[in-house]
């Protein structure tokens, strides 16, 4: 769970998690069109995802494509958040949300 925790812990890593959860089995190619950033830099993010296991790659020819694996998150969920009321978490959230649209307007 440490390399989970790692993988998450960056930015980028996160937004290419967000993109695949949008759009799963995109290729680096694709991936990269929603990052500013060079494809070798895509692709060390993408190593480090794989080796938490959060993104699965299947090839299709030539093409290598992505895959979001949530498995590594749920067990995540289930070991730590699940235990908490979802109720309260989901109020906490909302006010969260609520504190946020306020500062930004």
């Amino acid at each position: 769970m440490d390399a989970v925790f790692k993988a998450l812990a960056d930015t980028s890593r996160r937004r290419l998690l967000d993109e695949l959860r949008k759009s799963n089995g995109q290729t680096l190619s694709e991936l990269c069109g929603h990052l500013d950033m060079t494809r070798q830099a895509v692709t060390k993010h993408l190593v480090l995802l794989e080796e938490a296991n959060l993104v699965a790659i299947v090839w299709r020819g030539r093409e290598k494509l992505h895959f979001l694996n949530p498995v590594p998150l749920y067990e995540i969920y289930e070991r730590w958040i699940s235990k908490y009321e979802r109720h309260r978490l989901q109020a906490l959230s909302d006010l969260k949300k609520g504190l946020e649209l306020t500062d930004n307007q």
